[in-house]
C-alpha cells in the first residue's frame, strides 16, 4: 500500500504515487538548476511543466488514476535525462544513460498560425510547416483562388478564425513536428530571445517612438481582433440556441413519456390511438415510449452537450465510456423503433375482400335509394383517427366507428333489383385481411321500392386501425326509373354515370331512368345544361379553373377529408 500526494502541474490536478513524486520533484529540480542564470529561464521551465502535464493527461484514462513510477519513468525518456544536459550526476546515479542527447521520436505535426512569420494572420506561414509547401507558393494559390472564385478569401479568413496561434514554446515545436524536449523548448526559447536582442541592437527608435504614437497593432491584427469577437459572439449565440433546443426537447419528451405512461389506454384519446394502430401483443406502450425516449432523446441530450461545450470552456467531458454507452443505446432503440415500423409496414401489406350479394324482383317501376344515420353513437366526446371514430355502443362497448361508405349505380343484367357489398380491411396476410373485413358490421335494407343503405360501418376494437371500408353497388335493372333521397349525396360514388354529366351530388335533384347503356338518363332536367357558375352555391366542391381554386364546405362540417386519386378529387365532410 503506497501512499498519494496531490500536485498540481502547470494549472493541472493529478494524484500521483510518493515514490513517483519525489523521483519527479527531483528531475524539475535538478532541470531548475540547469537553467539557473539562463535567459529565459522562467520560460523554459514554465514550458517544460506544461509538456510534463500534457504527457500526463495523454496517458490518464480517469481523472482518479494515480500516477506512478512508470508513468513519470516514460514522461523522463520523452522529455530526456537530466544528464544529457549536463544538470548533476549524482541525483540521479540509478537511471540509465541515454546515448543520445536528443530524443529522436517524429511526431505528427499540428496545424497552428505562425505569427511570427505573419503577413497577415499567419495561416500561410502556418501551413508552411504542415504541409511542407513554401509559404510563397501557399499566398499565390490563395490569391489566385481570390482573384478567380473568391473562394480564396473565404477560405483565408475561416483558418484565420479557427486556427490557433502558435503562442507557446510547445504549440510552436507541436507546429514544426519536433519533438518537445528540453532540448527543443530551451532552443526555440533561446532563439527567442536571440531574435529580440538582435532586434533591440537595430531598432530604429524614432521609428518605434513614432509607431507607438500611431498605435501598436497594425490594421490587419485589428480586422483580426474584430473577426474574431464576432465569431466568438456568434459562436455563444450557437451555444445558447443548442442549449434551448436540446433542454425544451429533452424535457418535452420526458413528460410525454411519463404523461402517457400513466395514463390507461380507455381514458386518454393518444394512447388510443396508438393501441388502434399498433400490435401491442409484441411492443406495450410502456416499452415503445421508452426506446421512443432514448431514440429522440439522445440526439437532443448531446444538441445539449455540444451548447454547453460551446459556452462553458472548462467544461468536463462526460467521458468515453458514457458517450459509447449512450450510443449504443440510441442504435439499439432506433433499431426496435424500425423493426416497429416495419411491423406496422406490413399490417398493410395486403388488401382482403369481403362480399355480401343480395337481390329481389321490383314490383313497381320506381325505386328510392336513402343512407340511414344512427342516433345511438355519443359523438361529443370522440376523437378522429383518420376516417375512424371511437365511439361506444348502448351497453358501453367500444366499437371502431367509420362513414367511408361509398356506392355506386350500375345497369343489372337481368330483371332484378340487386346489390352486392364489398367490405374491404388490411392486414400482414390476406387471409388475416380478409377474416378482418369478414368482422366489419354493416347494415342494409333492400325492399322491391327502396334501397336503405347505412352511411356508416363499425368493427370492433380489437381489430385494430386497418383501412376499413365499404363499397356497394346497386344494380338497377333497365327502364327502371331511380330517385335519391337527399341523404345520399354524402356517398354516391364517382363510378356513377350520367347522360348530363353532373357533378354526383347534384344527380340528387332530379329523377332518372337505367339506360341500354348503363348510363342514367335524366327525366326532368333543364333544357339548357348548368354551367359551373350555377353550381357555386353547391357545399362540397371544389372547382379548379383559370382563376385559380374554389373549395365550398358545408356548413358545420366538422372536418374535410380530400383525396385525389385516379377519379378525380373526392371531399368528403362530418358533421359529427
Amino acid at each position: 500500500m503506497n501512499k498519494t500526494v496531490n500536485i498540481n502541474l502547470a494549472n493541472t490536478f493529478f494524484h500521483i504515487d510518493e515514490e513517483a513524486y519525489n523521483k519527479l520533484r527531483r528531475y524539475l529540480e535538478a532541470i531548475k538548476r540547469s537553467f539557473s542564470g539562463t535567459a529565459g529561464s522562467d520560460e523554459i521551465i514554465a514550458d517544460i511543466e506544461a509538456r510534463i502535464s500534457e504527457l500526463f493527461g495523454e496517458k490518464m484514462e480517469h481523472e482518479r488514476q494515480v500516477i506512478t513510477m512508470k508513468e513519470v519513468d516514460e514522461v523522463i525518456n520523452v522529455m530526456g535525462q537530466p544528464e544529457d544536459y549536463m544538470v548533476d550526476e549524482d541525483i540521479f546515479e540509478d537511471a540509465p544513460r541515454s546515448k543520445s542527447s536528443t530524443t529522436t521520436q517524429s511526431r505528427v505535426k499540428k496545424l497552428y498560425r505562425d505569427t511570427e512569420q505573419k503577413y497577415i494572420g499567419g495561416v500561410c506561414s502556418g501551413l508552411e510547416y504542415y504541409l511542407g509547401l513554401d509559404a510563397l507558393w501557399i499566398r499565390i494559390i490563395f490569391i489566385l483562388f481570390a482573384i478567380f472564385s473568391g473562394f480564396g478569401i473565404v477560405a483565408y479568413i475561416l483558418l484565420w478564425i479557427l486556427v490557433p496561434e502558435a503562442a507557446s514554446t510547445s504549440q510552436k515545436l507541436d507546429m514544426r513536428g519536433e519533438p518537445i524536449n528540453i532540448s527543443n523548448i530551451e532552443r526555440k526559447v533561446k532563439e527567442g530571445f536571440d531574435d529580440v536582442a538582435d532586434r533591440v541592437k537595430s531598432v530604429d527608435y524614432d521609428k518605434v517612438g513614432n509607431k507607438v504614437k500611431s498605435g501598436s497593432k497594425t490594421f490587419f491584427d485589428t480586422l483580426g481582433d474584430i473577426f474574431l469577437f464576432l465569431f466568438k459572439v456568434f459562436g455563444k449565440f450557437i451555444g445558447i440556441i443548442l442549449v434551448i433546443v436540446g433542454a425544451a426537447n429533452l424535457v418535452a419528451l420526458f413528460i410525454t413519456m411519463v404523461t402517457l405512461g400513466a395514463f390507461d389506454a380507455s381514458n386518454f384519446p393518444v394512447v388510443n390511438f396508438f393501441n388502434l394502430m399498433m400490435d401491442t401483443g409484441v411492443f406495450p406502450i410502456w416499452a415503445t415510449l421508452i426506446f421512443g425516449f432514448f431514440a429522440f432523446g439522445i440526439p437532443f441530450f448531446f444538441v445539449l452537450y455540444a451548447g454547453l461545450k460551446i459556452l462553458v470552456s472548462n467544461l468536463k467531458s462526460i467521458g468515453n465510456i458514457a458517450k459509447f454507452t449512450l450510443f449504443g443505446l440510441w442504435l439499439i432503440s432506433v433499431g426496435v423503433l424500425a423493426a416497429i415500423a416495419i411491423r406496422q409496414a406490413a399490417e398493410h401489406s395486403f388488401t382482403g375482400t369481403t362480399s355480401v350479394n343480395d337481390s329481389l324482383t321490383m314490383e313497381g317501376d320506381t325505386i328510392k335509394i336513402t343512407m340511414n344515420n344512427t342516433d345511438e353513437f355519443d359523438f361529443e366526446n370522440t376523437m378522429h383517427f383518420g376516417d375512424m371514430r371511437l365511439v361506444h355502443d348502448e351497453n358501453g362497448e367500444p366499437l371502431l366507428y367509420s362513414r367511408d361508405v361509398r356506392f355506386d349505380i350500375r345497369k343489372s343484367e337481368d330483371s332484378l333489383l340487386r346489390i352486392k357489398i364489398k367490405k374491404d380491411a388490411d392486414g400482414s396476410s390476406f387471409e388475416e385481411a380478409r377474416n378482418r373485413s369478414a368482422k366489419i358490421d354493416y347494415g342494409y335494407v333492400l325492399n322491391s321500392d327502396e334501397v336503405v343503405l347505412n352511411d356508416y360501418l363499425t368493427t370492433s376494437k380489437e381489430n385494430k386501425l386497418r383501412d376499413q371500408e365499404v363499397r356497394s353497388i346497386v344494380y338497377i335493372p333497365e327502364g327502371k326509373t331511380v330517385v335519391f333521397d337527399e341523404s345520399v349525396k354524402q356517398s354516391i360514388g364517382r363510378s356513377t354515370k350520367n347522360d348530363q354529366d353532373y357533378y354526383r351530388r347534384k344527380i340528387v335533384d332530379y329523377q332518372w331512368v337505367m339506360g341500354s347503356d348503363g348510363e342514367l338518363k335524366c327525366l326532368n332536367c333543364p333544357d339548357d345544361p348548368e354551367s359551373w357558375e350555377d353550381e357555386d352555391e353547391e357545399e362540397n366542391r371544389v372547382i379548379i379553373n383559370g382563376e385559380g381554386i374554389d373549395i365550398n364546405i358545408e356548413d358545420g362540417a366538422e372536418s374535410l377529408k380530400v383525396k385525389i386519386d385516379e377519379d378525380g378529387v373526392e371531399i368528403k365532410a362530418d358533421e359529427n
